[in-house]
């Protein structure tokens, strides 16, 4: 499956942002989605995940409760939406699919990866 990540931009601290990736070739309905990210100088960390059927979600403790990730099989889209920003969520963000998954938060785990989109909170 080929995954293209959009949404990435400047926004001012307490801002908003809302990251789409877009899935195409394989059938995306059986696929866990999981959102990760690297900040400049750091380790790839989990961001966020939804479980094949979309039942469950995971969320990484410095994100809970600001972020929530969703999908639309309709539109073999998964986003992220990002609110009350903060300058250490920037980092580049990055898409991924783990066929017929949980959502795990392991980055071993996933299949497939979209190329990042980067996002920059400004203080």
């Amino acid at each position: 499956v080929q995954l293209q990540a959009s949404g990435g931009g400047v926004v001012q601290a307490g801002g908003s942002l809302r990251l789409s990736c877009a899935a195409s070739g394989r059938t995306f309905g059986n696929y866990a989605m999981g959102w990760f990210r690297r900040a400049p100088g750091k380790d790839r960390e989990f961001v966020a995940s939804i479980h094949w059927t979309g039942r469950y979600t995971y969320y990484a403790d410095s994100v809970k409760g600001r972020f929530t990730i969703s999908r639309d099989n309709a539109k073999n889209t998964v986003y992220l939406q990002m609110n009350s920003l903060k300058p250490e969520d920037t980092a580049v963000y990055y898409c991924a699919a783990q066929h017929y998954g949980m959502g795990s938060t392991r980055a071993s785990a996933y299949d497939y990866w979209g190329q990042g989109t980067l996002v920059t909170v400004s203080s």
